[in-house]
């Protein structure tokens, strides 16, 4: 069994996949944030998008979820509700999507998102009102159709919560538990869907340990690196997977 994977996925493509995920866990880590934008649109190049999603979803997925018990006592559970009615219709859609779209399709959209989601995030633009049900249903669904796609459902419910009308802390708990049971949500999905596989689970054993370390090093420069600078490299590292993932230029990487 070890052979035939080491045949589907060489060293040289764990390597990279690590390399990937060291440089995604960094920016989670750092931000709560941001890993599936650096992530996905290389690992997609590398083993394709339905490996590279449901990958990342079990590493993340496990490697945080030390993280939820804090995050459940200091939510706005009501809040979290609302995303998640709206990520109930939104994660079956993305999950049939990435499931039976072709590949090349499938990248292609995974790069279109994470360039819009570059855009909103370069711009900074952030929702200023009240938490409203119909706002929160709506965003649910765009962030779970993300998240079922390509596991970036970060950005949308970001911008929704971290506008300012919402404390910070309690829009880190926000976050994390939100996370948490989409996590569970997409995971449900993708084993109904056969993406969930015994495939993924050996490559997250190979590549989990270097999302573990970037998850750990980027928290621990919180507080410590300037915000500024980190904002302005995490935006160029989702630049250049994003250019990366192209299709165009497969005839140039290999």
């Amino acid at each position: 069994m070890i052979e035939q994977f080491l045949t589907v996925h060489p060293l040289s493509q764990i390597g990279f996949l690590a390399l990937a995920a060291l440089v995604g866990g960094l920016a989670r880590g750092f931000s709560g944030f941001g890993g599936a934008l650096i992530f996905v649109p290389v690992a997609s190049r590398l083993a394709g998008p339905q490996i590279a999603a449901p990958l990342l979803l079990t590493i993340d997925g496990l490697l945080t979820l030390g993280m939820l018990p804090n995050g459940w006592r200091k939510a706005d559970r009501r809040e979290v509700a609302t995303l998640l009615v709206g990520a109930l219709a939104g994660v079956p859609a993305g999950t049939l999507l990435l499931r039976h779209a072709p590949t090349l399709t499938l990248r292609w959209i995974i790069c279109a998102i994470v360039a819009a989601l570059l855009v909103l995030l370069i711009l900074g633009w952030r929702y200023h009102g009240k938490p409203r049900p119909h706002l929160g249903v709506t965003t649910g669904l765009v962030a779970g159709l993300f998240g079922g796609v390509a596991q970036l459902s970060g950005p949308p419910v970001v911008a929704y919560w971290l506008g300012g009308a919402i404390a910070a802390a309690q829009v880190r708990a926000n976050l994390v538990v939100y996370f948490a049971l989409s996590t569970l949500l997409t995971a449900t999905s993708y084993l109904w869907s056969g993406l969930l596989t015994g495939e993924v689970l050996l490559l997250a054993l190979a590549v989990g340990p270097a999302y573990g370390l970037g998850l750990f090093a980027g928290a621990r420069l919180f507080g410590l690196a300037d915000d500024g600078t980190f904002r302005r490299i995490c935006l160029g590292l989702i630049a250049c997977a994003a250019v990366i993932g192209l299709p165009w230029l497969d005839h140039l990487l290999g």
